[in-house]
């Protein structure tokens, strides 16, 4: 450490002595140490070092000299190459600062957000534990009983409630199971407590203990001092209370038991408590990390191939862990973006499954938190191939490229199925494009891979643009509004926003794929909060229903989740496969006037709609062109009548189908071809707005209902 400190001294230092013998070897020449004062005029390499003519004589008779000024010249030069050629190090190592100090502080802000998560987390849990604690307490205080009639003890216990809940500063969320605690506690007053029994009984007791004393001591006053006659009359007097006192049925026996237990498993729970949360991380780093596979190179058109990726550490030894950010992408040199996906084999490996576009010579670019991977970005050449067959596995059904041979719009319907209704309506052959907005870039109004669409009923137009990581905001005539999104990994920035919705309140939810969650925005685009952290592992497309709760596709996980807005999950449904209630990389989802969920199955080639609790009611399309088939759908809308409409992706096209997923017709796309068409939606004014990702731009098309 210390010799790599001083390097650059030592350097400079060298470079002074060099000047100082070029400045003597001009002024004065050096004198020999081994020879008098004979002048060091020559300079002997082999030895590097500076001699006089005796010196070759002796020692380096054998050795190559040349004048010592020519030497020294040499060396200057050579010097200031070094020294040009280590300043250019510089920038770089700068720049290189630069990013650890952006990794530092993103590590730091990801660190504060989890942290804010874990407080979070565990004071709900307190309150929770506070809630239960005071039910508990009340209930002890309820069986131990209280004297006063059931319904003075009502009251008492509503106030009790009241007092304990304004003590713990419950939250109005609570109030539900308070509600149920007192009904509990009202219902539990109806029966005798315990106490109250045993006090009536003691009371009984007392009250007979009282009256005996009483009788005898007047019958032992009467007997001690009376006269005859006296006695007599005592007798009438006291004979008949003394026999009933004598023989009455006092409650001698205890009409209740003492047991008042606290039964509590607590095991269970401090294991689970024990087990709570994880913190997931990884040694991973993009510079050891490799990629290998066939896929890597060379592919076929139209043939699922995939790219395995193993993650490595600063020491070049494979990760052995999952959850790393690994992300990819395969373009044209004109910027057209193939489709994919990643699957975590949670032991430090990846594979990335995705079929090419066309023929041609393509761009893969493989990172790992945003940073390439050794030999990354890879050239990939894409043939067509006569002999290679497509993929019998469901889950990886050839996926036709888009736009690599236009389907041809035929507007005739297919027969009606049993399940068509006979009001259903065709949109005509003059549907077709009003405007489109956008260009490839980085400013306002132009785009880099832009994915989820969304309309709002204020009349705007809201487009996820996914590469570079914001939202971009325009009127329904295609009118700049704003953007907003930062890049980043911490709560409030954006990594890969991919679906967009607006909720009825304003807000806008945007579906982040890369930092796994779904990130709240108001309708201005200022930062609210984030759901969903460590529930979703890629959520592709998101959705609001009809009770204002959150539809998440998952496209990674190959699930839908459905959130409140607080961010609590009501349901999941979905697991990875070719079966109804299945999913192979779902993208986009829509809801219906009857709450039902519809979601694009991008490698099923179909479309499926599910009830509000995820409950599985049909599907339809098939892996093809024709009509009612699909080739890879993305994105899904619904119309005021229920009709689907569906961007059909590896066909170019959008298609349109009734309610019960018969085809209807197509929007007819003609004019100006779309190339891999992603999110859609129907704007405020009857509109179909598509993002047409492969010409980098969103299309509006008149769309007759």
């Amino acid at each position: 450490m210390e010799e790599q400190q001083r390097s650059p001294d030592s350097s400079s230092e060298d470079c002074t002595v060099l000047e100082n013998v070029a400045a003597g070897a001009a002024r004065q020449a050096l004198s020999c140490p081994s020879h008098g004062d004979n002048a060091m005029e020559l300079y002997c390499s082999p030895c590097d070092t500076a001699v006089c003519k005796e010196c070759t004589k002796g020692e380096h008779a054998e050795h190559a000299a040349v004048p010592l000024r020519d030497a020294v010249e040499q060396h200057r030069v050579r010097l200031q190459d070094q020294l040009e050629t280590t300043k250019k190090r510089l920038p770089e190592i700068n720049s290189a600062m630069r990013s650890l100090t952006e990794f530092q502080q993103q590590l730091s802000s990801q660190k504060a957000s989890i942290e804010e998560d874990i407080h979070s987390t565990f004071e709900d849990l307190q309150k929770t534990l506070n809630v239960r604690k005071s039910v508990l307490l009340m209930e002890l205080e309820v069986t131990y009983g209280l004297k006063q009639k059931v319904r003075e003890g009502e009251g008492t216990i509503v106030l009790c409630l009241m007092s304990y809940a304004s003590r713990d500063r419950l939250q109005t969320s609570m109030t539900l199971r308070w509600t149920r605690s007192c009904i509990f506690f009202v219902s539990a007053l109806s029966i005798t407590s315990k106490d109250k029994v045993l006090q009536s009984q003691l009371d009984t007791l007392l009250q007979g203990q009282e009256e005996i004393h009483d009788c005898c001591s007047v019958t032992e006053q009467g007997l001690s001092c009376s006269s005859e006659a006296e006695v007599l009359l005592l007798k009438k007097q006291m004979s008949e209370r003394l026999a009933e006192l004598a023989s009455h049925q006092y409650p001698l026996q205890p009409q209740e038991n003492d047991q008042l237990d606290f039964l509590v498993e607590t095991e269970g729970l401090k294991k689970s408590v024990h087990n709570l949360g994880t913190i997931v991380t990884t040694s991973a780093v993009a510079y050891e990390t490799e990629a290998s596979g066939e896929g890597l190179r060379q592919c076929v058109v139209g043939h699922p191939t995939s790219v395995i990726i193993t993650t490595k550490d600063k020491d070049g030894e494979p990760c052995k862990t999952g959850s790393a950010s690994v992300t990819a992408e395969i373009f044209t040199p004109d910027g057209s973006v193939a489709d994919g996906e990643i699957l975590d084999n949670k032991n430090g490996t990846y594979e990335f499954l995705y079929t090419v576009p066309k023929e041609g010579s393509f761009t893969l670019s493989l990172r790992l938190y945003d940073q390439h991977i050794k030999g990354s970005p890879f050239k990939l050449k894409v043939t067509k191939s006569a002999d290679v067959s497509p993929s019998t596995d469901g889950a990886k059904k050839r996926v036709k490229s888009p736009g690599s041979g236009h389907v041809k719009q035929r507007l005739a319907k297919r027969p009606a199925s049993m399940f068509s209704t006979s009001k259903r309506k065709e949109n005509p052959i003059e549907d077709d494009m009003i405007f489109r907005v956008g260009t490839k870039g980085r400013n306002k109004g132009e785009f880099t891979n832009l994915q989820g669409v969304a309309a709002s009923s204020d009349g705007n137009i809201l487009i996820a643009d996914s590469n570079n990581q914001c939202v971009q905001i325009f009127s329904n005539d295609g009118q700049f509004i704003n953007r907003f999104g930062v890049r980043g990994r911490s709560p409030g920035q954006l990594q890969r926003p991919t679906g967009v919705a607006v909720h009825p309140n304003g807000d806008i939810i945007i579906a982040d794929y890369d930092n796994k969650w779904v990130s709240i925005f108001s309708n201005d685009g200022k930062f609210k909060s984030k759901i969903g952290a460590g529930k979703l592992m890629g959520p592709k497309g998101v959705s609001v229903d009809k009770n204002g709760n959150l539809i998440v596709v998952d496209n990674k996980a190959c699930s839908v989740l459905i959130f409140q807005l607080s961010g609590k999950l009501l349901t999941r449904f979905g697991s990875r496969g070719n079966g109804d209630k299945q999913f192979a990389g779902p993208h986009f989802a829509a809801v219906n006037n009857d709450n039902e969920i519809i979601i694009t199955d991008f490698h099923n080639h179909s479309v499926k709609v599910f009830n509000s609790e995820g409950e599985f009611l049909l599907k339809f399309g098939s892996n093809g062109e024709g009509n009612g088939q699909f080739n890879a759908p993305t994105g899904v809308a619904v119309d005021a009548s229920g009709n689907i409409i569906v961007a059909d992706w590896g066909n170019s096209r959008i298609q349109v189908f009734d309610g019960s997923g018969s085809f209807l017709s197509y929007i007819n796309t003609s004019v100006e071809p779309l190339y891999g068409p992603q999110g859609l939606a129907l704007t405020s004014d009857g509109h179909v707005v598509v993002a047409d990702s492969g010409n980098h731009c969103f299309k509006v098309y008149r769309y007759l209902q």
